[in-house]
């Protein structure tokens, strides 16, 4: 069984035979650290399963780049509103280091409810736990302190620290470089 159909099991209560079947539907596809998965202004045409690797979602803005996440082993990446509403990609999507991915075209993504019955249920409960999730990001993002927010992401991310760039962290979680490296070196006194 793969890392995505392991995922898969443990997110949906579907049958052996049909994460099988969905299995097939995803393509081993690999980057190059620096290539790009999706670049601002293209339409993005499919949905990845990190298997390895690294890709940071951000925005150019003003002369300077806001990282909106770190998609690492485990996570699905892609842009959720282009892909799924046809509109050109608002994100830029870009290897940190080489990557695996399980990839699903769009057009194939849509087949995948004429093989699970109960699919359009499943989805709309995966959906529901990603929002979520936003949910928890957002709230952490206008409650909490910077020192609170770097606890938060240590406990829940804390493996990113040594392999993406300081800079990449600190705009993701909404503060300065200069502000994560002072709250870094607090923790460790």
């Amino acid at each position: 069984m793969t890392e995505l159909e392991q995922y898969i099991h443990q997110c949906f209560n579907i049958t052996p035979t049909e994460i099988s079947r969905v299995g097939t539907f995803f393509q081993e596809t690999h980057l190059k650290k620096g290539d790009f998965y999706l670049k601002k202004g293209h339409y993005c045409t499919t949905l990845s399963f990190v298997k390895e690797g690294l890709l940071r979602i951000y925005r150019p803005e003003d002369g300077h780049e806001v990282t909106q996440w770190i998609s690492a082993k485990g996570d699905f990446v892609t842009d959720l509103a282009s892909l799924y509403f046809r509109t050109p990609g608002r994100w830029m999507i870009q290897a940190l280091s080489d990557c695996t991915l399980y990839t699903i075209h769009w057009e194939q993504y849509q087949q995948i409810g004429k093989l699970v019955g109960n699919w359009h249920e499943l989805e709309k409960n995966f959906i529901a736990l990603c929002f979520v999730k936003l949910e928890e990001r957002f709230y952490a993002q206008i409650s909490m302190n910077a020192e609170e927010r770097y606890q938060l992401f240590m406990e829940q991310r804390g493996h990113l620290l040594n392999e993406v760039p300081l800079q990449f962290i600190a705009s993701m979680l909404g503060m300065k470089p200069e502000t994560l490296s002072r709250i870094r070196r607090k923790s460790i006194s």
